[in-house]
């Protein structure tokens, strides 16, 4: 049976200037059925997709209207302290809002928070009870 993709797709104003800060930015490489229109990257077994939001509401059939937290996060692992805390310093360098400095947390490990471009949390963390080799 062939593997299942999930994919995660963020709702952006400006797909250009998102592709700028992901590829940019971030270093992300667009997977090669990326267009004009929607861009994919391969984040190692999930695919992040970038679609303009005023289509992806459409898509949807609902509003693209509305405002505050909408109860999701995305989170990416890094395999030390160091390394969060260089990914949050590539996300700030590249117009992010730094949430929460990376910083020891109450279950064990190390983590920081950014939003962004179009407001979509980000937490970058190190769990040292996770094997990330």
């Amino acid at each position: 049976m062939k593997p299942k993709i999930s994919i995660i797709t963020l709702g952006v104003e400006d797909l250009t200037r998102a592709r700028k800060f992901y590829e940019e930015g971030l270093g992300l490489v667009p997977m090669s059925y990326s267009s004009e229109s929607i861009a994919f990257y391969d984040m190692n077994g999930v695919v992040l997709s970038l679609y303009p939001k005023d289509a992806l509401a459409e898509d949807v059939t609902i509003s693209q209207q509305g405002s505050g937290f909408s109860g999701v996060t995305i989170a990416h692992n890094e395999p030390s302290k160091e390394k969060v805390d260089e990914m949050i310093e590539e996300a700030r360098a590249a117009g992010a809002t730094i949430v929460k400095e990376s910083r020891d947390v109450f279950w064990g490990g190390y983590s920081g928070y950014f939003q962004d471009l179009d407001g979509h949390l980000w937490e970058v963390a190190y769990n040292p009870y996770m094997d990330l080799t």
